[in-house]
Protein backbone atom coordinates (compact mmCIF):
# COMPACT_ATOMS: atom_id res chain seq x y z
CA UNK A 1 0.00 0.00 0.00
CA UNK A 2 0.95 3.47 -0.67
CA UNK A 3 -0.10 6.60 1.04
CA UNK A 4 0.54 10.02 -0.52
CA UNK A 5 0.04 12.80 2.41
CA UNK A 6 -0.47 15.86 0.07
CA UNK A 7 -1.22 19.50 0.32
CA UNK A 8 0.47 23.14 0.29
CA UNK A 9 3.41 23.91 2.41
CA UNK A 10 2.57 24.33 5.61
CA UNK A 11 -0.08 21.77 6.40
CA UNK A 12 2.04 19.35 8.39
CA UNK A 13 2.19 15.99 5.34
CA UNK A 14 5.85 15.71 7.06
CA UNK A 15 4.28 15.86 10.39
CA UNK A 16 1.60 13.48 9.62
CA UNK A 17 3.32 11.83 7.33
CA UNK A 18 6.33 10.61 9.76
CA UNK A 19 4.03 9.89 12.44
CA UNK A 20 1.43 7.68 9.95
CA UNK A 21 4.18 5.56 9.04
CA UNK A 22 5.20 5.18 12.08
CA UNK A 23 1.88 3.64 13.17
CA UNK A 24 1.68 1.56 10.04
CA UNK A 25 5.16 0.85 10.30
CA UNK A 26 6.33 1.69 7.08
CA UNK A 27 8.82 3.41 5.07
CA UNK A 28 8.45 6.91 4.88
CA UNK A 29 9.30 9.12 2.14
CA UNK A 30 9.63 13.28 2.22
CA UNK A 31 9.41 14.42 -1.00
CA UNK A 32 11.73 17.85 -0.16
CA UNK A 33 14.30 15.01 -0.08
CA UNK A 34 14.33 14.46 -3.66
CA UNK A 35 14.29 17.87 -4.68
CA UNK A 36 17.64 19.08 -6.72
CA UNK A 37 19.52 21.70 -5.00
CA UNK A 38 18.28 23.92 -7.93
CA UNK A 39 14.85 23.25 -6.76
CA UNK A 40 15.50 24.60 -2.98
CA UNK A 41 17.80 27.03 -4.15
CA UNK A 42 14.94 28.74 -5.74
CA UNK A 43 11.66 28.13 -3.61
CA UNK A 44 14.61 29.70 -0.72
CA UNK A 45 14.70 32.69 -3.42
CA UNK A 46 11.24 33.11 -3.67
CA UNK A 47 11.12 31.90 -7.21
CA UNK A 48 7.60 29.26 -7.93
CA UNK A 49 8.66 25.95 -9.33
CA UNK A 50 7.59 26.10 -12.96
CA UNK A 51 5.95 22.34 -14.12
CA UNK A 52 9.67 21.81 -16.28
CA UNK A 53 11.37 22.04 -12.34
CA UNK A 54 9.42 19.43 -11.03
CA UNK A 55 9.57 16.46 -13.35
CA UNK A 56 12.88 15.44 -12.71
CA UNK A 57 11.51 15.85 -8.69
CA UNK A 58 8.90 14.04 -9.54
CA UNK A 59 10.39 11.02 -11.71
CA UNK A 60 13.14 10.62 -8.71
CA UNK A 61 10.53 10.28 -6.02
CA UNK A 62 8.11 7.89 -8.27
CA UNK A 63 11.67 5.95 -8.65
CA UNK A 64 11.92 6.16 -4.64
CA UNK A 65 8.27 5.02 -3.98
CA UNK A 66 9.09 2.11 -6.65
CA UNK A 67 12.67 0.77 -4.54
CA UNK A 68 10.78 1.52 -1.15
CA UNK A 69 8.02 -0.56 -2.71
CA UNK A 70 10.04 -3.81 -3.47
CA UNK A 71 9.18 -6.71 -0.94
CA UNK A 72 5.77 -5.47 -0.49
CA UNK A 73 6.52 -2.68 1.75
CA UNK A 74 3.97 0.23 2.64
CA UNK A 75 4.92 3.93 1.75
CA UNK A 76 3.77 6.99 3.38
CA UNK A 77 4.98 9.79 1.16
CA UNK A 78 4.56 13.27 1.86
CA UNK A 79 4.93 15.61 -0.94
CA UNK A 80 2.44 18.52 -1.82
CA UNK A 81 1.45 16.88 -5.11
CA UNK A 82 -0.82 19.84 -6.04
CA UNK A 83 -1.68 19.22 -9.62
CA UNK A 84 -3.75 15.75 -10.80
CA UNK A 85 -1.05 15.25 -13.13
CA UNK A 86 1.89 14.95 -10.31
CA UNK A 87 -0.40 13.16 -8.77
CA UNK A 88 -0.66 10.46 -11.28
CA UNK A 89 3.23 10.55 -12.19
CA UNK A 90 3.91 10.00 -8.51
CA UNK A 91 1.44 6.79 -8.35
CA UNK A 92 1.62 5.57 -11.78
CA UNK A 93 1.74 1.68 -11.91
CA UNK A 94 0.20 0.92 -8.07
CA UNK A 95 -2.99 -0.76 -9.46
CA UNK A 96 -5.20 0.86 -7.16
CA UNK A 97 -3.16 0.29 -4.14
CA UNK A 98 -2.34 4.00 -3.87
CA UNK A 99 -4.34 6.38 -1.45
CA UNK A 100 -4.16 9.99 -1.01
CA UNK A 101 -4.60 12.42 1.55
CA UNK A 102 -5.31 15.53 1.34
CA UNK A 103 -4.42 17.92 4.52
CA UNK A 104 -6.38 21.20 3.87
CA UNK A 105 -6.76 24.35 5.96
CA UNK A 106 -7.29 28.25 5.80
CA UNK A 107 -4.67 29.93 3.96
CA UNK A 108 -4.39 32.34 7.11
CA UNK A 109 -3.25 28.96 9.61
CA UNK A 110 -1.15 27.92 6.93
CA UNK A 111 0.57 30.84 6.31
CA UNK A 112 1.15 31.20 10.71
CA UNK A 113 2.76 27.93 10.88
CA UNK A 114 5.01 28.55 7.67
CA UNK A 115 6.14 31.84 9.49
CA UNK A 116 6.80 30.49 12.45
CA UNK A 117 8.93 27.36 10.75
CA UNK A 118 12.73 28.43 10.83
CA UNK A 119 14.19 25.07 9.57
CA UNK A 120 12.55 25.06 5.88
CA UNK A 121 13.43 26.28 2.53
CA UNK A 122 9.96 27.17 1.88
CA UNK A 123 9.11 30.59 2.06
CA UNK A 124 5.54 31.78 3.06
CA UNK A 125 5.80 34.37 0.62
CA UNK A 126 5.23 31.37 -2.06
CA UNK A 127 1.73 29.89 -0.36
CA UNK A 128 -0.47 32.32 -2.90
CA UNK A 129 1.26 30.64 -6.00
CA UNK A 130 0.66 26.84 -3.92
CA UNK A 131 -3.12 27.59 -3.58
CA UNK A 132 -2.97 28.91 -6.89
CA UNK A 133 -1.72 25.92 -8.27
CA UNK A 134 -3.80 23.12 -6.39
CA UNK A 135 -6.23 20.67 -7.78
CA UNK A 136 -8.02 19.40 -4.88
CA UNK A 137 -8.06 15.71 -5.75
CA UNK A 138 -11.40 13.92 -6.09
CA UNK A 139 -10.38 10.71 -4.99
CA UNK A 140 -8.77 11.71 -1.97
CA UNK A 141 -9.65 11.86 2.06
CA UNK A 142 -9.41 15.41 2.37
CA UNK A 143 -8.54 16.43 6.35
CA UNK A 144 -9.00 19.52 8.14
CA UNK A 145 -5.71 20.44 9.88
CA UNK A 146 -6.79 22.08 12.93
CA UNK A 147 -6.79 18.73 14.65
CA UNK A 148 -3.48 17.87 16.10
CA UNK A 149 -1.71 16.04 14.06
CA UNK A 150 -2.17 12.32 16.05
CA UNK A 151 -5.78 12.99 16.03
CA UNK A 152 -5.20 13.44 12.01
CA UNK A 153 -3.16 9.94 11.98
CA UNK A 154 -6.18 8.52 13.96
CA UNK A 155 -8.80 10.06 11.02
CA UNK A 156 -6.36 8.56 8.78
CA UNK A 157 -6.09 5.19 9.73
CA UNK A 158 -9.71 4.48 10.44
CA UNK A 159 -10.08 5.75 6.79
CA UNK A 160 -7.81 3.05 5.62
CA UNK A 161 -9.13 0.68 7.80
CA UNK A 162 -11.24 -1.32 5.36
CA UNK A 163 -7.84 -1.62 3.21
CA UNK A 164 -5.44 -2.49 5.66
Amino acid sequence: MIVLVMGVSGSGKSTVGLRLAERLDATFLEADEFHPPANIAKMAGGVALTDEDRWPWLDALADGIRQAREGGRTVVVACSALKQVYRDRLLAGQDGDAHIVHLAGEPTLIAERMAARSDHFMPPSLLATQIATLESPADAVTIDITAPPDRLVETILHSLAPVR
